[in-house]
């Protein structure tokens, strides 16, 4: 009889499998330097197609996560600009990155969506800091460093890169495809609403980027100070602002469609992100999953009729029986 405790086989299978696990996710980490390496989309604020499609980003779907730095982070405005060295860049569908970022720095659940622009400083003054308002005249900007060395600036004009836009008071680009790339807000144009993305005359919090979800119709992250009739999205503290360095997570890099599906639905039919999942990632899902328990149990039957056509096993002398060797 054999000596190998069932338990102890057990056991072992179970240590092969953590290592797997293990190894997978350590080689996902080498690979995006970020932990956890990736993300489940959980709403269809980037969906390009209903019916789902492989390289946009769907709900259900598992999104690598890069952690490089911020300031490699390609906008949309940049990606369009024909003197632009990133020119024609894309990702997930469209020109420029799609950035993982923490609302307003404060945690919970990370918004997925597209870089648009980069507003930076152009003309900065110190500010007051002997009490009241410290910046009679521009924005403060409590987070970027002063001339002095200190924290907080008063940022007098704006400069935004991949657009005609330098050194001014406010921001406004029209992505028509004439002073900056077309923009599709997949709307019709109706009572003064252009089919394309406008940002007007908006006076920007601070320095960052200007975010939204390539299925939200125009409406940016940023609210409707950046363009009209944007609802934005909402922290605890209130509308989002351009996004900071800070609080970017990471760039979006591979994705594993469907996977993530998975998780959506362990909350129940009705838990948020579900309903969002398109119906042809719940078919591929379950191929999927049939894939992974059948692909054994076929490749074990295929291998038995190799070997038992193979000439080396017919000329071998037979094995003997564990119950007759005891």
């Amino acid at each position: 009889m054999s000596d190998v405790h069932p338990l102890k086989t057990l056991v072992l299978e179970l240590a092969l499998a953590v290592g797997m696990i293990a190894c997978l996710i350590g080689a996902m980490f080498i690979h995006t330097g970020s932990m956890p390496p990736l993300v489940v989309v959980e709403s269809a604020s980037m969906v390009h197609d209903p019916s789902g499609e492989v390289g946009s980003i769907d709900a259900g779907d598992l999104i690598l996560v890069h952690n490089q730095p911020a300031s490699t982070v390609v906008t949309f405005a940049e990606a369009t600009d024909v003197n632009h060295p990133a020119y024609g860049y894309a990702q997930h569908g469209m020109e420029g990155d799609v950035i993982i970022y923490d609302k307003n720095g404060e945690g919970g659940t990370p918004i997925i969506h597209r870089a648009i622009l980069r507003v930076v400083a152009a003309q900065t003054v110190s500010p007051d800091r002997t009490g009241g308002d410290p910046c009679p005249s521009g924005t403060y900007d409590a987070l970027k460093p002063d001339t002095d060395g200190q924290l907080g600036t008063c940022i007098l004009t704006w400069s935004v890169p991949g657009t005609p836009v330098s050194d001014a008071e406010n921001v406004t680009v029209i992505f028509d495809g004439t002073q900056a790339g077309y923009y599709d807000c997949k709307r019709p144009a109706h009572a003064g609403v252009e089919a394309h993305l406008v940002v007007w005359q908006w006076q920007p919090a601070h320095e960052g980027i200007l975010t939204l979800g390539d299925n939200n119709k125009c409406s940016v992250d940023q609210g409707a100070s950046a363009t009209n009739g944007s609802a934005g999205v909402h922290s605890p503290s209130g509308v989002v602002g351009p996004i900071r360095d800070g609080w970017i997570l990471g760039v979006a890099g591979g994705e594993l469609p469907w996977l993530g599906t998975v998780k959506l639905m362990a909350g129940g039919p009705n838990s948020y992100g579900t309903g969002d999942v398109p119906s042809s990632s719940f078919l591929a899902l379950g191929t999927v999953l049939a894939a992974v328990v059948f692909a054994p149990v076929a490749s074990e039957s295929l291998f038995r009729r190799l070997l038992a056509g193979a000439p080396e096993l017919k000329h071998s002398p037979p094995l003997l029986d564990p119950q007759e060797e005891s």
